[in-house]
């Protein structure tokens, strides 16, 4: 396979750049994980904005540098105000990411998905296998928002999708994979088991490849510069949990520690990622 070139420094370059440029994300995400996703991107040091109301949205979006949809707690008025803020920051050239939280558990979730992608479709979606396949036009079985199948088998389906949007995939699990529809494909293999037990951060990596995107042009580069952060923090989490016997609660707390202060030796020392052409 062809090999392409993406180093562990360029992404740390990435990281820099969140962190002097601190771009305002608007976020219209649900309500189990809003606080918490603020606290990841101010962590990280990006500005965190949680606007839903559609008579504000466009101003909001006039004013940010990212765009990040999540569709995991819906209502109705939500799915308007996201429908219109898509819209006018694909009029704005302003990033947008959607994460599809739990696509294919129910008709009226697959609804709104479906009306989120058909015009003016996001330029990054990222969720896990079973979200992927199914947005994708795959039969799947979803176990609420988690996945019932292995990042690997939703390969293919994210090829497919990134076509159909013209932009690009993120699929979350123990391996990571950033898919194109140009011919790029990373896999990244850092991480750990706790993020599964703390809730929002499958969301916060969509809050921060938003970050990542408002400061690198290549959104491809962006999305895989994200979950490269977070998958070195959660694994360093992982690690001072550990030592000090923590659990679930303690991890969380360590998680946030990591992504505020993580630096560039432990980042490029820890960050395992393989980019080959598919």
């Amino acid at each position: 396979m062809m090999k392409h070139q993406l180093t562990a420094e360029q992404l740390w370059e990435d990281v820099l750049s969140v962190r002097t440029q601190s771009p305002l994300v608007h976020s219209i995400t649900n309500l189990v994980v809003m606080n918490f996703n603020a606290n990841m991107l101010l962590a990280l040091g990006a500005s965190p904005i949680m606007a839903h109301a559609i008579e504000e949205v466009e101003e909001m979006v006039g004013i940010s540098q990212a765009l990040v949809l999540n569709i995991g707690t819906l209502d109705e008025g939500w799915v308007r105000a996201m429908g219109v803020a898509k819209k006018c920051a694909r009029a704005k050239g302003v990033p947008v990411t959607l994460d599809p939280v739990g696509a294919g558990a129910t008709s009226y979730r697959n609804q709104c998905i479906t009306e989120l992608i058909s015009s003016d479709p996001p330029n990054i979606i990222r969720g896990n296998a079973s979200e992927i396949m199914s947005v994708a036009g795959l039969a799947v079985v979803t176990k609420g928002v988690d996945s019932s199948v292995s990042s690997d088998h939703a390969i293919e389906a994210a090829m497919t999708l990134a076509r159909q949007i013209d932009g690009f995939v993120c699929i979350s699990g123990q391996t990571d994979h950033v898919i194109d529809g140009m011919g790029r494909h990373v896999s990244l293999s850092n991480g750990s088991q706790l993020m599964t037990k703390v809730t929002g951060v499958g969301c916060s990596a969509t809050a921060m490849i938003g970050a990542f995107s408002a400061v690198q042009p290549d959104w491809f580069r962006a999305t895989v510069g994200a979950m490269a952060y977070l998958g070195v923090s959660g694994e360093i989490a992982e690690r001072t949990t550990k030592a000090t016997g923590g659990g679930s609660g303690s991890y969380q707390i360590n998680l946030l520690d990591v992504v505020n202060l993580l630096d560039r030796e432990m980042f490029i020392k820890t960050v395992n990622l393989e980019l080959t052409k598919y």
